[in-house]
């Protein structure tokens, strides 16, 4: 993708209800886009200056249209030719698939369709595709969804609007204390009480998982390499298989006893680990050190 007008990237998703712009703007929100939904067409150019003035806060607009907006194919061409003269160069992805796969989509969620009025369903699509008509012919990209799954159309919209550092799965490994209770938002629980606590060495009871002493200590014991190494490959497997299915965050528990020592030690060096060998984008957050 070229660069664009004032460090800012515009793209514009638009296309007939029912072929996945829901999934489609929540795909881009995934891939950092700011993403705004059925934005009146006049403010569409206000919204893109106001975030080329955002000092980087926003570097990528997202805007999702469809009929429902007012006034919606004459001024969201005007609109896009707007922003083009003013250099920030608009992709336009357009959604569509075929009348019987919307049919059969809208009578699975039981809707009518926003231009059906008292008409039949075929009637509503059969309008809408006339009525955007040009804009798709002036699309930069079309994606027919019709025989995609939720996860294929995702693949499709990350390779054309994704980043390398975009589509990265991206990792909280988190430690806590199991005399606490379980993280409500744990994808995976590993439990690090197979290794000896530190709590009943006296010289180290008062350090924590961050000190040196702590951290030796650990990862000198018994198992606690073997322990890395193996569940490293099976983080791996785990999330080549999220990235399929579309998951692009996973929040990986490691518990002790009160979370001050093991489970520290553990979160820490296994996020060097993934950060490092993995290319995965990793935080740490120690949910109860410091709490005894």
């Amino acid at each position: 993708m070229s660069e664009e007008h004032g460090g800012i990237e515009v793209a514009v998703v638009s296309g007939l209800s029912g072929a996945g712009r829901s999934t489609a703007a929540k795909c881009l929100e995934d891939l950092g886009w700011f993403v705004v939904d059925n934005l009146p067409p006049e403010l569409i150019a206000t919204m893109v200056e106001l975030g080329a003035r955002s000092s980087d806060a926003i570097t990528r607009v997202a805007v999702v249209m469809d009929v429902r907006s007012r006034a919606f194919t004459e001024d969201l061409g005007s609109v896009i030719k707007d922003l083009d003269a003013r250099g920030y160069k608009p992709k336009v992805l357009f959604l569509e698939a075929t009348d019987e796969v919307l049919v059969r989509r809208f009578e699975q969620v039981r809707r009518g369709h926003p231009l059906q009025g008292e008409g039949r369903l075929a009637d509503g699509i059969a309008a809408e595709r006339s009525l955007l008509s040009r804009l798709r012919a002036e699309a930069d990209l079309v994606l027919d969804t019709t025989g995609l799954s939720v996860h294929q159309l995702r693949t499709k919209i990350e390779d054309a609007f994704g980043t390398e550092a975009g589509t990265r799965t991206r990792v909280t490994v988190l430690s806590f204390g199991y005399k606490y209770g379980l993280p409500m938002d744990a994808d995976l629980v590993m439990d690090c009480r197979f290794l000896p606590n530190p709590f009943w060495i006296p010289e180290l009871r008062e350090f924590d998982g961050t000190d040196d002493e702590v951290r030796n200590y650990v990862l000198g014991q018994e198992g606690a390499e073997e322990f890395l190494d193996g569940y490293q490959r099976l983080l791996r497997l785990v999330g080549t298989g999220y990235q399929r299915e579309g998951k692009r965050y996973l929040t990986l528990a490691m518990g002790c006893t009160g979370g001050k020592h093991r489970s520290v030690v553990l979160t820490e060096e296994l996020a060097r680990r993934l950060s490092e060998s993995d290319g995965m984008t990793v935080k740490t957050v120690h949910r109860d050190l410091g709490r005894e």
